[in-house]
């Protein structure tokens, strides 16, 4: 696993941040956060009607996306997908529609709730091309040029060495594969007393 010495935050903090707060979408997704969530936000953002309405409401309400990273291309019928940071999945849902039964998903998340929340809806959905593993998205639990596409949506920014989880994506697509992610960025420089700051990333 790559390495950026002077990371901004510590990357472990971070993560019981993002792993609290993601926590909390995943057992108590109606309640009210500081970012959109479920089917309303996906409506937003863009996605097709259809192919949300034909989710089941615990693949979608815990939905905490900032767009939509299917939206730059289509996913082809066959196609091998990671999806980092997968959350309860509903991307990964997404995505197996599209690469339909002769493709594969991999959702990676590091949330325990997320990943038991993920993992009971494919098997009610019957999705057997898909499969939910625990992992960081600075060290991917997939083998070498595996993925044809790899998709994020919202979580780089969350990441304290976003070397490091680049450096992962590169690893597990094969040459010539695709990088599908939606993500927040800030276009002005940013002080320093606030990019270290923690709560900052998370809040």
């Amino acid at each position: 696993m790559a390495s950026t010495p002077d990371l901004l935050v510590d990357p472990v903090a971070l993560r019981e941040q993002v792993k609290h707060k993601y926590r909390e979408v995943a057992v108590d997704p109606a309640r009210t956060f500081h970012f959109h969530t479920g089917r309303g936000l996906a409506r937003r953002l863009g996605y097709e009607d259809d192919a949300v309405a034909a989710l089941p409401d615990r693949a979608v309400e815990s939905f905490a996306g900032v767009a939509n990273p299917f939206a730059l291309r289509r996913l082809a019928p066959g196609e091998r997908v990671v999806d980092v940071g997968s959350g309860a999945g509903f991307d990964s849902f997404l995505a197996a529609r599209q690469v339909g039964p002769a493709g594969q998903v991999v959702g990676v998340d590091m949330t325990t709730e997320m990943l038991e929340k993920s993992t009971a809806t494919a098997a009610e959905l019957g999705f057997d091309q898909v499969e939910f593993r625990s992992g960081l998205a600075e060290s991917l639990p997939v083998e070498d040029s595996w993925a044809d596409v790899v998709i994020s949506n919202g979580v780089i920014n969350l990441c304290a060495d976003k070397h490091a989880v680049l450096s992962e994506i590169r690893r597990v697509l094969r040459p010539g594969g695709w990088l599908q992610f939606a993500d927040i960025a800030n276009g002005l420089p940013v002080p320093e007393g606030a990019l270290r700051d923690i709560d900052l990333w998370t809040g």
